[in-house]
This record gives structure tokens, sequence and C-alpha cells, in this order.
């Protein structure tokens, strides 16, 4: 059942910037990823779901309840850890929970304590419940920043960049976490890494320039890339040569050496050989189209 629906939004800055063109998205319960490139706008639909700013046109309906007529209504419901998390100073994460909690209205004191231990919990936060948050390590501080989140049981949680910088001990750990609470929910995953989509989400959508230029279930998009994906070891002095004569989706270093990834529907030429596509090529392979599109455009 769709619970979330974006129908055309629209969003530009002063600066000129057309952060969202005509959005429309239908998300239901589960995983989300939301997946692009910095400037994608992203963050801007974020910050437009979570009630921070208005759009210039369009829609947003989270259980029928229309968004930008009703924002306290949404507010009530929803979860949102940003992308820049910031804690007050010497105060302890036992203490700011129960803090928070009273902002987002758990005003029974038994209630809130049983919230916030089950959070602290949850987020394996207990042990280290009465140090200052804001001498947490960057894997803690998240795992802190989803706790507030859950605060008061949201039915929509936004999480915008969660593992970025997080070593990988610490983004499997976040990972097992937004597991856990994606089931009887909305949760969207906004991120420019490729793997927490892949781990994560049973359905995506990709943003450039404001604009979705592709969505649906991540092995359904795999799946037409099959046999549409080649790779060569090249001599780094040749990449400009190979990139003017075929569609290079992207390079990667493999073994010290650089290879080349080729969106092509039969081999490109001698010595490339196929590749089984994953959701990196999916993601740069729509980028790839988005940009050539713009390039048309233009």
């Amino acid at each position: 059942m769709v619970r979330l629906k974006i129908q055309q939004l629209t969003k530009s800055y002063q600066n000129g910037v057309k952060a969202l063109d005509d959005i429309t998205l239908n998300i239901a319960n589960g995983m989300f990823g939301l997946l692009g490139p910095n400037g994608a706008g992203k963050s801007s639909l974020m910050r437009t779901l979570a009630t921070l700013q208005l759009p210039d046109a369009g829609t947003v309906y989270f259980d029928e309840n229309n968004v930008l007529e009703n924002p306290q209504e949404m507010r009530n419901k929803l979860g949102y850890l940003p992308q820049d998390f910031g804690v007050y100073p010497n105060i302890s994460a036992i203490d700011l929970l129960h803090h928070l909690a009273i902002l987002k209205g758990v005003q029974n004191k038994s209630e809130r304590v049983e919230q916030v231990t089950s959070l602290l919990q949850q987020t394996n936060l207990f042990e280290v419940r009465k140090r200052a948050v804001s001498t947490f390590s960057g894997g803690m501080r998240q795992r802190f920043g989803i706790a507030q989140a859950l605060l008061g049981n949201p039915q929509l949680i936004i999480v915008d960049e969660p593992t970025a910088g997080l070593d990988p001990q610490e983004r499997n750990r976040f990972h097992d976490l937004l597991s856990e609470i994606g089931a009887n929910r909305v949760v969207i995953l906004s991120t420019h890494i490729v793997e927490d989509v892949n781990n994560l989400c049973a359905e995506m959508a990709v943003l450039a320039n404001g604009k979705l230029i592709l969505q649906g279930k991540p092995s359904d998009l795999t799946k037409k890339l099959e046999g549409k994906i080649w790779r060569k070891a090249i001599d780094k002095v040749n990449l400009v040569q190979y990139s003017s004569i075929f569609n290079v989706i992207s390079t990667r270093i493999i073994s010290g050496k650089l290879h080349l990834f080729v969106l092509a529907d039969q081999l490109p030429a001698a010595g490339f050989e196929p590749v089984d596509p994953g959701l990196e090529e999916v993601y740069f392979s729509s980028l790839c189209g988005a940009v050539n599109l713009n390039m048309e455009a233009k």
C-alpha cells in the first residue's frame, strides 16, 4: 500500500539553482533508497518532506494527509536524521533523549523512560548512556541520531547520508539497525553510496540535477543491463581516446590496473569482456544517460 505520494514537486533557490524539477514518487512501507551524487537534489527533497522548507509547486501526501497544508500532522509522524546532526555539549545521551522525547510530545514519564531505555538498547548505546554525546565517535553519534529519530514511534523516517565517513564495521552495524526498523513504516535512505542501497532497499530511485532519472527494484534494474556491460584494462594515457569512442559509464582501478566499463548492446571491440552488472553499473549508466540528455538539450 502506497503511504507517501510525491507529485510534481519543484523547488528553486534564490541563486537560480533548480534543486527539484517535477519529482513524482510513490513509496510504500519498507526501505526506499534515494541515490544521487552531491548536488543532485536529495537533501532538498528530504528537507521538503520533513516540512523544513516549502516547494514552489507540487503536492505531498502521507497517509492521505496533505503534508504541505498540514505540516504539524506530518511532524507528529516524522523521524529525521539530517546529514549534519548537531548535539548539545556536555549532555549525556540519556538526558538528551529524554529532552528530545519531551519536545516530541512524549509527556508521560513512565512511557518516556520505557522508550528511551528501549532505544538505547536497540542502538547498542545503553552502556554509554551517561556519556556526553559530543564525545561519541562518528558511528556512535549516528546510532544516537537514529535513536532520537525513533522517539514517538514515527511512521516516516528520513535518514540523509547516514553512513558517510563511517568505517566498514560501523557501517555494517548501522545497516543492521536500519533493516530492523523498516518493516512497518516508510524509511527513506538518501545517499550517494551505492552499497547502502544495494544492501538495504527493495525499491530505489536515482536523482541527478534535480530530476528523477530512474526508479524501480534494484534486482529488476540490474537485470535490464544483463549482456550490456563490458570491461577492458587500458593504459591511462588512452582514456580520453576510449571515452570519445565508447559509451564509458565508469572507470575503476583493479589490481593496480585501470579498467574501463562500457555500456553497449554488443561487444564494443576486441579486448573487451562481459561483466555481470550490479547496482553500481545501474547507477553509473543512469548518470551517464542523464549527462548525455543534458548535453543534447543544450
